[in-house]
């Protein structure tokens, strides 16, 4: 697989990534042994850029990559974040990021994937209550101190991403984007680029259901966090089935599966822009690393805008989005 440019400090990875985050937290049971061979495997494959955060498990999705990468740290970027507080029980406490904190998260997130160095180092979520000049300047010493190489934000707002931007480089910006989301192209998309910060695309598949396997709410496990959002619910999840029936069939005519015309849609926005799809079953990855090859044409593009417009999709991304940009 092909590498390109994340953002303007010098950072390069693979034009698609893995998430790991489904490997042990929210969309239901995993298998260990499994998910390793699945990241070993999309390494093999050229799909080296990996990410992870301290709260997925919680905790335990970077022991996980760390096992993973053990013999190969030198062939992966290695990406993960802090900011979102989870105790051992899971339950959430709140965004934090003061600058202990982040100093304390990013030894603890170090020791747990065991490496010496982290690629990429996001803030997970903005605390509102900390000013993000503190925040960014406790991780521009990390990069100082040889821990961190590059830093990033996640779901930031313009304004904020400018204000941290300015105490030091944003490498990357990752937030929600796909066909299902397209709520980047208002403003972010325009300060990522002024400012030369790469965007890093999660949920590139809309959390699952752009890939066409998901067709009732009985196909998610019954704790799979997915049952819980708005976009999953009611008359909302059957208006978007209703949006993936039709790229399920424009893919078909272009010889691709769904995931694939996704994943292939947000690659034609820019090399500017990575995604990051989340799968735990060696058939879905090598599906999704295949799209990187996948040239859409203006016509493509067209029909796909047509069948799929921007906010066509039903439902609030989260139960509560007064959490999620900052």
């Amino acid at each position: 697989m092909r590498e390109v440019a994340l953002g303007s400090q010098g950072l390069r990875v693979s034009r698609i990534g893995l998430g790991c985050m489904g490997m042990s937290d929210f969309y239901g049971s995993s298998d260990e042994t499994a998910s390793i061979n699945t990241i070993k495997s999309a390494i093999d494959s050229g799909a080296t850029f990996l990410d992870t955060a301290d709260m997925y498990g919680p905790f335990t999705n970077e022991v996980l990559v760390g096992k993973a990468i053990a013999k190969r740290r030198d062939e992966v970027v290695l990406a993960t974040k802090f900011g979102n507080v989870r105790d051992e029980s899971g339950a959430f406490l709140g965004v934090r990021g003061d600058a202990q904190y982040v100093r304390d998260c990013c030894d603890a997130s170090l020791k747990r994937l065991g490496v010496d160095h982290i690629d990429l180092y996001y803030q997970h979520r903005v605390d509102r209550k900390t000013p993000i000049e503190e925040t960014v300047g406790a991780m521009a010493e990390l990069v100082a101190q040889g821990k961190v190489r590059y830093l990033g934000l996640s779901e930031a707002s313009a304004p904020t991403l400018r204000r941290a931007h300015a105490v030091f480089p944003i490498t990357a910006l990752q937030s929600e984007y796909s066909l299902w989301t397209r709520d980047p192209e208002h403003d972010v998309l325009t300060a990522t680029r002024d400012l030369g910060i790469g965007f890093v695309a999660y949920s590139p598949l809309g959390r699952g259901i752009l890939s066409g396997k998901i067709q009732t709410i009985d196909d998610l496990a019954a704790n799979d966090t997915r049952r819980r959002h708005p976009r999953f619910q009611g008359e909302n999840f059957a208006k978007n089935l209703a949006l993936v029936d039709k790229i399920t069939e424009l893919a078909s005519t272009m010889g691709v599966s769904p995931a694939q015309v996704a994943l292939a849609w947000l690659c034609a926005q820019g090399d500017d822009i990575v995604p990051i799809p989340g799968t735990r079953a060696l058939e879905r990855l090598a599906e999704n690393i295949a799209a990187a090859e996948i040239s859409l044409t203006p016509e493509n593009l067209r029909d796909i805008d047509a069948v799929f417009p921007v906010g066509a999709t039903s439902g609030e991304r989260y139960p509560d989005m007064s959490t999620v940009n900052g």
